[in-house]
């Protein structure tokens, strides 16, 4: 039974809640020799409806992060968040008091915050970041009104989010949720979702494609995701042979495939765009809203900066025609 059998057209909530109680959010971890089982099912949420593969994704990544680190177990019926941004402002703290973590402050792009039950947050103690378990049914726990504002995502809810002496658990040592492996392995479990979501909107272009400027447009979109798929298996194949990263070459690979995916999907979205016209994107709502979600969702990649960290990286390396060796 394929994934997205449960979203249908219920709202974002609505459907998290019908597949987390169904246990359906369960994913097999990445390095467990089921590597491509997990991005494909991301994929399949995310071809199903962008929100949702995104949601799930972070989900599935808590799950991970507190199987890799020894935090607990998710039970059926919870759904996770992972907030993890760090801006320069504002900063969320987090103090031992009285025998209890406690979190004080506003954690921004907070996705999920009036959805999840729990979330995996980080909170600076002193110079170091540490990573914490929140339960969010707490009192002292409060999404921000007014503090989401996109068209694409708008369903991920993902705003700010105030701590008020928030109990909390520690998650690892201080710095371990950036250190280990598997910080690394989760990031391309995002760019499977952005391949899931590229698809389709690619699937638009092949139902309709009837002249040859569109064909042409089809082609080179199809040509693009073929490798993006290649790219995403070897990846796979890769960590399940190495899961504890002992190559050293886990961060240069996500980079890497990440590039390729996000490059993928965005000539997918502008492709699409070329071939048909505006008509799909005012008249066709799923499509629509598709194409808004996933040109925001890509926005999570950080561009050129991304890719200068990895050229950087390359740059380092001695040249080679088989650049991830």
């Amino acid at each position: 039974m394929p994934p997205t059998d449960l979203l249908d057209t219920a709202p974002t909530a609505t459907a998290l809640q019908r597949l987390a109680e169904a246990g359906r959010l369960a994913l097999p971890y990445p390095g467990s020799g089921r590597t491509l089982d997990r991005w494909r099912a991301l994929a399949d949420f995310a071809f199903g409806n962008v929100v949702i593969g995104r949601m799930v994704e972070a989900h599935a990544d808590a799950e991970a992060i507190l199987a890799e680190l020894g935090g607990g177990v998710v039970e059926r019926g919870q759904i996770w968040g992972v907030w993890a941004a760090e801006p320069p402002k504002p900063v969320l703290q987090a103090r031992f008091e009285a025998g209890r973590w406690r979190l004080d402050g506003r954690k921004p792009w907070c996705s999920g915050a009036t959805i999840c039950t729990h979330a995996l947050v980080t909170a600076r103690v002193g110079d170091e970041r540490r990573l914490f378990a929140v339960d969010l049914s707490q009192p002292s726990v409060r999404a921000v009104p007014g503090t989401w504002h996109a068209v694409g995502m708008a369903e991920s809810d993902s705003g700010a989010v105030d701590f008020t002496d928030a109990v909390a658990e520690p998650v690892g040592e201080p710095g371990a949720y950036l250190t280990r492996a598997g910080f690394w392995h989760g990031a391309i479990g995002v760019a499977a979702c952005w391949y899931g979501g590229a698809c389709a909107v690619a699937r638009t272009l092949h139902d309709r494609a009837s002249d040859e400027h569109a064909l042409a447009h089809l082609g080179a979109v199809m040509s693009g995701l073929h490798a993006a798929a290649l790219c995403l298996t070897d990846a796979a194949r890769q960590i399940d042979a190495d899961p504890d990263d002992r190559s050293g070459t886990a961060r240069l690979r996500a980079r890497a495939v990440r590039a390729v995916v996000e490059d993928a999907a965005s000539a997918t979205i502008d492709r699409v765009g070329r071939a048909l016209g505006a008509g799909p994107l005012c008249a066709d709502a799923e499509h629509a809203r598709r194409v808004a979600d996933l040109t925001v969702y890509l926005r999570q990649s950080h561009a050129e900066r991304d890719l200068a960290d990895l050229g950087r990286a390359y740059a380092e390396k001695e040249f080679s025609w088989l650049p991830n060796r």
